[in-house]
């Protein structure tokens, strides 16, 4: 959907870090022998990768992953675009907007993909070792050891060992997000060295292990001596980035207008399994643009040459320029098996206004999506009602079967109404105006009873004569059509008589107050889910949500946590897709987003040099990844002139 793809791409980062960083087991990295049977909890597993479930389904002598092209030709450049600005390529500082993937240079025990693709990206619960060529552990997972790689280089060429991978673990603890550092401290309680290639991590007593082994095989591994020498933090802005052993390098960048990464052809990595078939462009550039109007415009004219399109305006209206008429560019509609990001209207809970279900169930009622498919967005997305849309998590009817019984096992802490009243569902609304009226008087007498009554002057007041006061907070990059979007859904509000106007900030301030939580409203998305994990923690529990930039809501809700809590602790698939039903359920019924639309397929316009395997895997189109030159292509567009 276009409205999703401006507010949140500065939050674009790569699978590895949000998933490393939040510890979260949809990262889907683990290993165990698949079909063996243990004895007991201290009998020792020692595999090329890990499966929470034991069920990895590339066996060890595997030689790539089936959805990539083995025989992929290197070389070429594939070049992007990004809106907004960047003052840094610091990943991991806490204030600032980094480079677009200025964190693929580091590489982790797992293997991930450099510009965040998943590895494998055909399995929701398998990873496989990079760093590490085995993992070791008890059944029990109270703690685990890594084999390293000897051959592991970083880009300077100096050996990755676990004196860098122990150092960067602490660079975390010490330096890293808030809410990272406290969830790690919490579970992992040791991490030592063992000799210069092997390091062992012990996680903490009477907590599920699910995902500890994913989250410390995740987290990235920088090098010490490089930190050392320029005495650069984690936390802090920087033109520099980590020393890390990927792939891919920085090669040159200009603040605001672009990056440049290039493939490091002395990477010590270029022939394991795990990167067979992918890593093929020869370099990777990113240009920036201060308006979509101008991103447009330079991909016509082929200053970058490969779009992945968010907006449902441009797909329908705006293809018809001379490179697609003369065949230069072609346009791709691809299929994804992964759920539509959950994008929408955001509450912030920590606004004494918002704490109150009922009065985000009204605020719902104003956004009319009927009336923005057809007068926006050309009649090419659908309503999103789950946070987990199309796959076996998202939740149905009433709950029944073992989502039911998961749901009484909870006690009291689950409201009575969750059992008799089907799940919540996006409301319909009349396509032919902006404001529905009988969602308008439902939402009003909704309110009334929240003791938000519309004065003589059309304003909504509390009994202390307090008007309902709010702004939505947008970025100056953020689309026509998503402002638009804002825009109309303001106007609904103000017609309900709420106190509301838009605020439109530049792109570096909108980053910095949505980590400062400084809004009251905002476009936004929140975390998917197809597995479970502590970072979902992150993403919808209590302990952190003050700080966590992964709870943009500030959620806090006892029966949200006691989801997760027993979610976590599931020991097969059947109960844990039940116990993500149910928390779909949940949050569905705390209403804590104004859920928008989607676009089912991955809309793709490229100059017609790039190919991919004809079968994409599940889990990502991968265009970064495991997409190719092809340099003939390539020869007859410069010499059609279409450069």
């Amino acid at each position: 959907m276009s409205n999703s793809a401006d507010t949140t791409r500065f939050l674009n980062m790569s699978r590895r870090h949000l998933l490393t960083l939040m510890g979260s087991s949809a990262a889907a990295i683990g290993f165990g022998l698949p079909g063996r049977v243990y004895a007991d909890d201290h009998e020792i597993i020692k595999s090329h990768g890990y499966s929470f479930f034991g069920d990895l389904k590339y066996p060890a002598d595997y030689k790539h992953f089936d959805y990539v092209n083995p025989n992929a030709p290197k070389g070429g450049e594939i070049s992007i675009s990004s809106l907004g600005t960047f003052d840094g390529m610091n990943r991991y500082a806490s204030k600032g907007r980094p480079g677009l993937h200025s964190g693929l240079t580091a590489e982790s025990m797992f293997a991930d993909g450099s510009f965040g693709t998943p590895i494998p990206s055909d399995s929701l619960t398998d990873g496989y070792g990079l760093l590490a060529h085995t993992v070791e552990y008890p059944k029990s997972k109270e703690w685990c050891i890594f084999h390293m790689r000897p051959e592991a280089r970083f880009s300077d060429g100096t050996p990755v060992t676990a004196h860098d991978a122990l150092f960067t673990h602490n660079l975390f603890l010490e330096q890293g997000i808030r809410s990272y550092a406290r969830s790690v401290k919490e579970r992992i309680v040791g991490a030592e060295v063992l000799d210069d290639l092997t390091i062992k991590y012990t996680f903490a007593e009477g907590i599920s292990r699910r995902s500890l082994i994913s989250q410390v095989g995740g987290t990235p591994v920088f090098s010490k001596a490089w930190y050392e020498e320029t005495g650069e933090r984690l936390d802090e802005p920087s033109l520099l980035t980590q020393m890390g052993s990927g792939p891919y390098v920085v090669d040159d960048f200009e603040i605001n207008r672009y990056i440049k990464y290039k493939r490091n052809p002395d990477y010590w990595g270029n022939d394991l399994p795990v990167n067979v078939g992918r890593n093929n462009f020869d370099t990777v550039r990113i240009e920036y643009f201060a308006d979509a109007t101008a991103e447009f415009e330079a991909f016509k004219a082929g200053v970058y040459t490969f779009r992945a399109e968010g907006s449902t305006k441009r797909w329908a209206t705006g293809y018809d320029f001379p490179a697609v008429e003369k065949g230069y560019v072609k346009r791709e509609e691809l299929k994804t098996g992964t759920p539509p990001s959950p994008s929408g209207f955001v509450f912030n809970m920590l606004r004494d206004n918002f704490k109150d279900k009922r009065v985000r169930e009204a605020m719902s009622l104003a956004f009319n999506f009927e009336w923005t498919k057809s007068s926006l967005q050309y009649d090419l997305t659908t309503q999103r009602h789950s946070f987990a849309e199309g796959t076996e998590i998202e939740a149905t009817g009433l709950p029944e079967g073992r989502e039911k019984t998961f749901l009484e096992s909870l006690g009291d802490v689950v409201p009575a109404e969750i059992f008799t009243t089907e799940v919540v569902r996006a409301h319909e609304s009349n396509p032919r105006s902006t404001v529905d009226r009988r969602n308008k008087r439902t939402a009003l007498k909704i309110l009334e009873e929240a003791g938000w009554k519309v004065g003589s002057d059309g304003i909504l007041k509390n009994e202390a004569g307090e008007s309902f006061t709010f702004k939505i907070m947008l970025s100056s990059s953020t689309s026509d059509t998503l402002e638009a979007i804002i825009t109309t859904y303001t106007d609904n509000l103000k017609s309900y008589g709420f106190d509301v106007e838009m605020e439109k900030i530049d792109s570096a301030q909108y980053a910095s107050r949505y980590y400062d939580k400084d809004w009251d409203m905002m476009y936004f998305r929140n975390q998917s889910f197809q597995t479970t994990g502590t970072g979902l923690k992150q993403a919808y529990g209590s302990e952190s949500a003050v700080v966590s930039s992964y709870n943009p809501q500030s959620l806090q809700n006892d029966m949200i946590d006691a989801i997760l809590d027993a979610s976590i602790n599931t020991t097969n698939r059947e109960d844990e897709v039940a116990s993500l039903q149910a928390l779909d359920r949940a949050l569905r019924y705390l209403r804590i987003q104004v859920p928008a639309g989607y676009v089912a397929d991955a809309w793709i316009a490229s100059y017609d040099m790039y190919e991919h395997p004809e079968e994409l895997p599940p889990l990502a189109i991968g265009y970064l990844d495991f997409w190719w030159m092809n340099e003939d292509k390539q020869a007859a567009l410069k010499d059609a002139g279409a450069f």
